[in-house]
């Protein structure tokens, strides 16, 4: 019997846990409330609050063969480890664990290619606590002699999150900064990534993100091509008021390969590039 316990059902994580509604015969997911899990069938719902296991959490996390990590680590270090490092060594049922990790651990690479033997040096503070929430998990991972999965995702976007919706609140801009491109991953790629891993009981790191890194202007302009409306100005980077995390995020550019979650996972990727991925969304209004 197969059961799937997710820590941080949340954007991505809701969408893998629907993806593994066959394979599983179970499906539990952690939430703040209860109630944010509520409206998908299937899937059961246990709180955590980001420190502490209740009763409840312990017994499912016991009972599960397949573990995944969709909560980011803070300045106290990874959540999930910290409440339940020792109780790990008690699951007997465990055969897998994966974790949700970012691109943004291999820091800036002045756009050239990388892979996942590229030197990670991540430069903000929250790609270094992934990068250490990385090793911790291989760590106790060796301990248990469990194979860890460990996704890089690059930007992600799907129904609920994208250009679209930017176009709607009035919110989209064009930022433009010479030579920048950013990778990009559709979460039903990434739902598909994690279930292709969980199949075949697969560990390793990979980059899970599309086949196309590109200016983030091109994606604002097809976008609002689509959408039948005029694209917003360029607004040059270097002058734009805008928030320390948003400007860090332009501090990076690389350019993010995903061979290898095509050859050792088998991936087929839904969504190639943004082109691709935004006709779709379009004609499905989501």
């Amino acid at each position: 019997m197969k059961n799937l316990f997710i820590f941080g059902l949340g954007y991505s994580g809701k969408a893998i846990a629907q993806a593994a509604m066959g394979p599983f015969e179970t499906i539990t997911g952690t939430s703040r409330q209860k109630s944010e899990t509520a409206d998908i069938p299937g899937i059961s719902s246990v709180v955590f609050d980001g420190t502490t296991l209740n009763a409840e959490v312990s017994k499912t996390l016991q009972q599960c063969t397949h573990l995944l990590i969709s909560i980011g680590p803070n300045d106290e270090g990874d959540p999930v480890l910290n409440a339940c490092d020792e109780l790990l060594k008690q699951c007997k049922n465990l055969q897998w664990i994966g974790y949700l990790s970012t691109v943004g651990v291999y820091g800036d690479h002045d756009g050239e290619w990388i892979d996942e033997s590229t030197i990670c040096k991540p430069v903000s503070k929250r790609s270094i606590q992934r990068l250490d929430a990385e090793k911790a998990w291989q760590t106790i991972a060796e301990k248990l002699n469990i194979p860890l999965a460990i996704f890089r995702l690059a930007g992600i976007y799907g129904p609920g999150r994208n250009a679209f919706v930017n176009i709607e609140k009035g919110t989209a801009r064009r930022l433009v900064k010479s030579g920048q491109v950013f990778n990009r991953i559709h979460r039903d790629d990434i739902a598909r990534a994690v279930n292709l891993a969980m199949a075949k009981n697969i560990g390793g790191v990979f980059n899970i993100t599309d086949d196309e890194p590109a200016p983030p202007q091109d994606v604002v302009v097809f976008a609002h091509e689509l959408a039948g409306v005029t694209p917003p100005p360029e607004i040059d980077f270097e002058t734009a008021e805008l928030s320390p995390m948003a400007r860090s995020f332009y501090g990076e550019n690389k350019r993010v390969s995903n061979a290898r979650s095509k050859t050792i996972l088998g991936m087929e990727y839904l969504y190639p590039n943004y082109r691709i991925a935004l006709e779709a969304l379009w004609k499905t209004k989501l």
